[in-house]
């Protein structure tokens, strides 16, 4: 792109490069008119989505042993990335062998090289998130668990005010409410975890305890919102290559936090193994298959998405937790799940756009009017040139042959 001028690679014909906000117009059109393949691709996301983060919970139970982890939170972390890393290797190697003849090599040099450059931008949410993956550790220093759950739920006002930001994603006032319906939802949710006479305000006035939850609310939602935008921004890259790219930083990333661990702590911290069971095994292939899919709501779906299904997961892990732990379902649960479900329906309710629709509507009639007008006026120039022709009067010279006879 040069001089906001940007060239046709078939054609080689120039075109203006188009703002942030036609292309976030191009997007709230492009949601409106959704394929049937892509609401089951929705459907098959926010499905396996549900189950993926319902167990979340319930094998990171299953990993503690006398209530506490016996294994590094950090070589969790590396070896999830790890198995992210093989997986998108392997499924790049069968993309590669289904290409059609003429089609760009995947597994060249020129095009991994290329690809590398263009999703550069895919380290900044690998770094968020290994930050992120930390702060989850450190955030029970300062809060009790219920009280870290409480404030993860203003993650999502500022996964919506950052995609306004950054993405120039527009949302109507129906979906603002929605927003807040699902905080308030999720809110109500999980009041039931607070132990008797304690409350959700009774914060530790400290420095650090301020700093964490800004930073603990705000970079996984950066990350989230990054890794959207960087995912989207290069579209035509095949997703396993740039899920290569974002696990491969997120590898690194981690296996730095290792080394520090091992400087701190001693070598013996270097271990990646040790403490593991099956139980974690178990989790790190949950929270690798996690991230995959989460690639995909990225870059076919988006964000407020994968928020809305994370937080119907909660469904799922409630009554897996009933039927294999014993515990009880409270009002509370009930109350919560009928607010987010109310809330997802308002938000990706065909209402919310009205305003949209409407001014679409117009645009499109005042379209057709002018080609009525231009139709009409062509009408009128044609009846006038007959009249014309009708009333013309023919000279004696006219009347000659235009050929010799």
């Amino acid at each position: 792109m040069k001089n906001g001028m940007i060239e046709c690679s078939v054609c080689h014909s120039k075109l203006v490069s188009p703002s942030p906000k036609s292309i976030s117009r191009a997007y709230d059109r492009h949601r409106s008119k959704v394929s049937s393949k892509q609401r089951a691709l929705n459907v098959l996301l926010v499905g396996g989505d549900c189950v993926l983060v319902g167990l979340q919970p319930i094998l990171v139970f299953m990993s503690k042993v006398d209530g506490r982890f016996k294994f590094s939170p950090i070589s969790v972390n590396f070896l999830t990335e790890v198995a992210k890393v093989i997986f998108a290797i392997v499924m790049l190697i069968i993309q590669a062998r289904r290409q059609k003849v003429g089609e760009k090599p995947l597994l060249s040099i020129s095009t991994f090289i290329q690809a590398a450059r263009n999703n550069v931008l895919l380290a900044v949410p690998a770094l968020l998130y290994a930050i992120n993956n930390y702060l989850k550790f450190i955030m029970q220093l300062y809060f009790n668990p219920a009280t870290v759950k409480m404030l993860s739920n203003l993650k999502v006002l500022v996964i919506a005010v950052l995609l306004k930001v950054i993405m120039r994603r527009r949302f109507s006032v129906i979906q603002w409410e929605a927003l807040a319906l699902l905080l308030i939802g999720i809110t109500i949710n999980q009041l039931k975890s607070f132990p008797e006479g304690s409350s959700a305000l009774g914060l530790p006035v400290t420095t650090g305890a301020y700093v964490y939850t800004l930073i603990f609310v705000t970079v996984p939602s950066l990350a989230s919102v990054f890794n959207e935008y960087a995912l989207k921004s290069q579209y035509e890259t095949s997703i396993y290559l740039q899920n290569l790219f974002l696990y491969g930083y997120g590898a690194i990333f981690n296996f730095l936090g290792i080394l520090g661990s091992a400087i701190f702590k001693g070598p013996g911290s270097f271990d990646i193994l040790e403490g593991h069971s099956k139980a974690t095994m178990l989790l790190i292939c949950n929270n690798a298959a996690q991230g995959i899919l989460s690639s995909f709501f990225f870059k076919y779906a988006d964000t407020i998405l994968k928020k809305y299904s994370s937080t119907v997961a909660t469904i799922f892990t409630g009554i897996a937790s009933a039927v294999m732990f014993g515990h009880t379902l409270t009002i509370n649960f009930m109350l919560g799940i009928s607010v987010v479900f109310i809330s997802m329906h308002q938000f990706f309710s065909p209402l919310a756009k009205v305003k949209d629709d409407q001014q679409n509507g117009v645009l499109e009639r005042m379209n057709v009017q002018d080609s009525h007008r231009s139709r009409d006026s062509s009408f009128i120039n044609m009846a006038a040139g007959a009249n014309e022709e009708a009333s013309h009067r023919v000279g004696p010279d006219e009347r000659q042959p235009l050929l010799p006879t």
